[in-house]
């Protein structure tokens, strides 16, 4: 996700976010739609807003995430991959 409209909605309350997680095109987008707002604020600020190739922001910030989210992300994102 990546842009000024993705970056709006991240922000917005809940019901906007409720309607785009239905629309949401892959498992990490629904996943961080489904995050804490704290947690939504500090990946816009780390990733969308910090200059340097997204890929490996995205990379740093998910590294630097308590526990739980980044449980959270295998859960939800990774193991439903593995079949």
């Amino acid at each position: 996700m990546a842009g000024l409209i993705e970056r709006g909605v991240l922000l917005s309350p809940a019901l906007v976010r409720r309607a785009a997680t239905g629309r949401a095109r892959t498992p990490e987008e629904r996943w961080i739609l489904g995050q804490s707002k704290a947690v939504r604020a500090s990946y816009v600020r780390e990733v969308f807003d910090a200059p340097g190739d997204p890929l490996v922001l995205q990379q740093i910030w998910m590294m630097r995430q308590p526990d739980a989210v980044r449980e959270s992300y295998v859960r939800e994102v990774l193991e439903p991959t593995l079949g």
